[in-house]
């Protein structure tokens, strides 16, 4: 049931045969309820990140009312949250190809939920802004860690599904922040509260506790391997070969010989170098396009909902209703991914965007933005993990961590300077004009994955 080779003790106690083929036995293994239990603890987690992201447009748009709010001020509410994420994707990325997943994946959270709920008790302005910037340096590496920690364990057969079953997870926390936003702003002040305090008081406490739950996965053996601790994902890497053997009730397949690609420390220059710059290049210009068509909706949907002139409270519900899309596209994915060349489908679902995108900026009928932004959201998410499995194909374990981390960075930089821009031009120009610029962006997207994009689907880490 398990593999036997017989191992060779390695500087460090580990074993170098079985250590470099912790990748082949964990690639052959049939997917098991032990595997779907990890993208259920793991996948909620991204809720309270994906959470936290598209809660800055909600928060702008209800504070502009209570706490009467210029221009600048509403930008800033929302970019505060992405500066504090910008740092953390930087840090705790490279940090988890450091210390490990595990540990990052403990420190994110744990942190987050702290100062969240700390933000809640923000008096003023200035304290909220400084606040939210604290608990978006522990999510700043979330998504990262969510996407290189599943990778690094699923099996290869189903790595894309699995994961985008995570990311459904965590998208239902879209649609419940702006649903919960619109009901709490219409209750004024629950319990003496101010609604969005609440907002914050719920992202907090269940942070903390997910983060309890993870404190019971394992590290990822094929980290393990690559820092030299041979013996450790030797045990990890059995331990789930029995589990699974026990689960499915029979034998496991053997380990393809022609699978067995030792991996290796790799210093973080290498990003730069041979092929792998070519990838760096090209995911570089990827994150700051798409944070644009992605996250520009989510992020500035309430408020560009008000420049067209709906109440706050509409805004939220009209944005709720749209933002139904994330988990339902997230859904929609989970057949394709696996079925589809990953960069053909980040490069259909993004026309999408672009199309449903400009739709929705010249849209006024109320059926008309509900329905372009409810298929803007859908598209949205089938580009969104395409590419967040795409992204852990593409650089090897030594790097995976912190070549992700940091091109995911600028997305958050992106985001931070995204408001600021975005909102002058829609009291400017106006709503279609924000949506024009974004599908332009779009078609550049397209051509920097199709013209410098590899193919990864069906294929081994290792390999690729």
């Amino acid at each position: 049931m398990t593999d036997t080779t017989s191992p060779t003790p390695d500087r460090r106690g580990g074993t170098t045969p079985a250590g470099h083929r912790a990748a082949a036995r964990l690639d052959r293994l049939p997917p098991s309820r032990w595997h779907r239990r990890i993208t259920l603890v793991v996948g909620i987690g991204a809720f309270f990140d994906l959470y936290e992201i598209f809660l800055g447009g909600v928060l702008a748009a209800v504070l502009a009312e209570q706490w009467h709010l210029g221009h600048t001020a509403k930008s800033w509410v929302i970019a505060a949250g992405f500066l504090g994420m910008f740092a953390g994707a930087n840090v705790l990325s490279v940090l988890a190809d450091r210390f490990g997943r595990r540990r990052m994946f403990l420190v994110n959270l744990g942190s987050y939920a702290f100062f969240s709920l700390l933000c809640a008790c923000a008096p003023d302005l200035s304290w909220l802004l400084a606040l939210r910037a604290l608990s978006g340096l522990g999510l700043g590496a979330e998504l990262v860690l969510v996407d290189t920690y599943l990778a690094e364990f699923l099996p290869r057969a189903v790595r894309g599904r699995y994961i985008a079953w995570a990311y459904t997870l965590g998208f239902v926390g879209v649609p419940v922040a702006a649903l919960l936003g619109a009901r709490l702003v219409a209750a004024h002040q629950p319990l003496g509260v101010d609604g969005w305090r609440w907002l914050l008081v719920a992202g907090a406490l269940g942070a903390a506790f997910i983060q309890l739950m993870r404190r019971r996965l394992p590290e990822s053996p094929r980290w393990l391997t690559v820092q030299g601790r041979g013996a450790e994902a030797e045990r990890i890497v059995a331990g789930l070969e029995e589990r699974v053997a026990r689960e499915t009730g029979g034998s496991l397949p053997s380990v393809p010989e022609a699978e067995t690609v030792p991996e290796r420390r790799v210093p973080l220059g290498e990003m730069f170098r041979g092929d792998r710059r070519r990838r760096t290049v090209m995911w570089w210009i990827f994150q700051v396009l798409q944070t644009v068509g992605y996250y520009g909706f989510g992020s500035l949907a309430p408020v560009v909902l008000t420049a067209k002139g709906h109440t706050v409270t509409e805004s939220l519900l009209y944005a709720a209703l749209s933002f139904c899309g994330y988990p339902l596209g997230s859904a929609l994915s989970v057949p394709l991914i696996d079925r589809i060349e990953r960069r053909t489908l980040i490069i259909a679902s993004a026309l999408g965007i672009a199309g449903c995108g400009l739709a929705f900026g010249f849209a006024d009928a109320t059926w008309a933005i509900v329905a372009f932004g409810f298929l803007l959201t859908v598209c949205s998410n089938v580009f969104s993990n395409a590419f967040h499995v795409y992204q852990t194909e593409i650089f090897p374990t030594g790097l995976r961590s912190s070549a992700i981390g940091i091109a995911y960075s600028l997305s958050r930089l992106t985001s931070v300077v995204l408001p600021f821009v975005a909102l002058s031009v829609l009291d400017a120009l106006g709503p279609a004009a924000v949506f024009g610029a974004s599908a332009g962006l779009m078609l550049l997207l397209c051509l920097d994955v199709a013209l410098l994009g590899p193919r990864t689907t069906g294929r081994s880490l290792e390999r690729i």
